[in-house]
């Protein structure tokens, strides 16, 4: 469905989609990446140092996958020149509305995945403002493979969504190392308190996938009145200090995307 797929940036993020595509069964030879340091690719996926030009080369589906401060040197008339089916961004706190300006593009989404998508369990946010169901069924196919995939209906909640399972996956290798550097205290071998930390959240994180209530009934199911889950418990709902915590920690991911956006609207303002 994707066709021809030109990838401009490859970092840690674009390399994770990518691996994942190629292991799905994705044909290597129908991607060109634009990479200016010819980064290392899986063999058979093609890599370029500069943006090909339209006349000699074209692809049904491009996807911007460089750092949001890099997106202004797109604003070239080689890339201006470029009409795709379908234009997909996975960069943080770029609006549509920005990357409109960029290309000919005939349906532009927005794809917010987490690391986890290198392993197929990632999640994908998208939102697109075109009611090309062509285009909509292309990006959804693409990033089916992924993980879980959720359309946002409004691209003001795409900070928010960005700030929680963008971000998300960075908080939680910090909660599990903080939970193993916890057990060491109470004297475990750092190494053995490392995988018991993480086995227990692979273990709880599946349980909560599969359990048909939320992860706050869950606790309280674990947690007999006077027990020790319960006392453990108490502390982190003492004046709610975990909700506080996490809430204070996605403000401030959202904002930063905020900022991004702002940023990349003067760096693609018209000349």
């Amino acid at each position: 469905m994707t066709g021809r797929i030109l990838m401009i940036g490859c970092g840690n993020m674009g390399g994770a989609m990518l691996a994942r595509w190629l292991a799905d069964g994705l044909s290597p030879d129908s991607v060109t990446v634009v990479s200016p340091s010819m980064r290392v690719m899986p063999p058979g996926v093609h890599v370029v140092a500069a943006l090909p030009d339209p006349d000699d080369f074209s692809a049904e589906t491009v996807m911007l996958a460089l750092k949001p401060q890099q997106l202004g040197a797109l604003k070239t008339p080689v890339f201006a020149r470029y009409a795709p089916k379908l234009l997909i961004s996975i960069l943080a706190g770029v609006e549509i509305a920005a990357l409109d300006r960029l290309t000919e593009a005939q349906a532009v989404v927005r794809a917010m995945p987490n690391l986890p998508v290198a392993i197929g369990q990632g999640v994908v946010a998208l939102h697109g403002a075109t009611d090309d169901g062509a285009a909509r069924a292309t990006a959804e196919a693409l990033m089916t493979p992924l993980g879980l995939v959720e359309w946002i209906a409004a691209e003001a909640q795409f900070d928010a969504v960005t700030a929680l399972a963008g971000c998300g996956p960075g908080f939680v290798f910090r909660f599990a190392d903080a939970l193993a550097k916890a057990g060491q205290a109470l004297g475990l071998p750092a190494d053995q308190a490392a995988r018991l930390a993480i086995a227990t959240l692979d273990g709880a994180a599946r349980m909560a996938g599969a359990a048909d209530v939320s992860p706050a009934v869950l606790a309280d199911r674990v947690a007999s009145p006077g027990g020790s889950t319960r006392e453990g418990l108490n502390v982190l709902d003492d004046g709610d200090a975990l909700v506080s915590l996490m809430s204070r920690t996605l403000t401030a991911s959202a904002r930063r995307n905020a900022e991004m956006a702002a940023n990349a609207r003067g760096d693609l303002a018209p000349l």
